[in-house]
């Protein structure tokens, strides 16, 4: 998948891969061994088996469906946009601290520049409602967080997957179980995943992160931006 040329924002701002490393680094400390192994193994797997070949390209139209908005009222996708272009971005759920992270530094670096160019940033989760509200104040989020309870953006986008066995067994002995936590039961989550949408619903630019320790960083999205013209 071509990525823009990215733009150079380092000097003004951390990027996303620096507080993963530093969130790595407490990790190690506080979680037991085995738990380590499981994760690291699954992230090796998901690192060896690469971006699904039915990701959809630029130029399709974006998947919809029946969302939930934080308060489990019934939406769309597309009556979230507003009728406006709109970066949308998978996550797993408020549980991962991978994605805290991300939507946490999307809200500081993104948000500002998104609003003044009238784009939308969505951001859409398997998750209960209840969990997506926790996620937005979590992280005192301004943007709209939706729950897709059948992973339809997901499956739509090609980017839907499932922890491994060994993971799940892992995720159990910290308290976690996603069949609890998904709105449809099931274990199946998305890959983080950014799309640009344009006003008129057509995927402009994809970027499809296999494994969840990495995802898309702000400055990348932002050079995107520049397609919609």
């Amino acid at each position: 998948m071509t990525k823009p040329e990215r733009l150079d924002m380092t000097t003004e701002i951390d990027t996303i891969a620096q507080r993963v490393a530093t969130l790595h680094a407490e990790s190690v400390t506080r979680l037991p061994g085995e738990v380590l192994a499981a994760f690291s193994a699954e992230q090796a797997l998901l690192d060896e088996a690469g971006i699904p070949a039915g990701v959809l390209p630029a130029g399709s139209a974006m998947p919809d469906g029946e969302l939930l908005d934080v308060h489990g009222n019934p939406t769309t996708l597309t009556e979230a946009r507003r009728g406006k272009p709109a970066v949308v971005v998978t996550y797993r759920g408020a549980w991962c601290p991978y994605c805290n992270v991300a939507l946490h530094a999307y809200q500081e670096q993104l948000v500002p520049v998104l609003a003044d160019r009238g784009i939308e940033l969505i951001a859409i989760s398997p998750q209960k409602p209840d969990g997506s509200l926790t996620m937005a104040e979590k992280n005192e989020l301004t943007f709209t967080v939706l729950s897709d309870p059948g992973n339809r953006i997901a499956r739509g986008l090609g980017v839907l997957t499932a922890s491994t066995e060994a993971a799940r067994t892992a995720q159990q002995t910290l308290g976690l179980d996603l069949t609890q936590v998904n709105a449809d039961a099931t274990h199946d989550v998305p890959m983080p995943t950014a799309v640009l949408v344009d006003a008129t619903g057509v995927i402009r630019w994809i970027d499809v992160h296999p494994n969840y320790t990495t995802r898309t960083e702000s400055a990348d999205i932002i050079t995107a931006l520049d397609l919609l013209a």
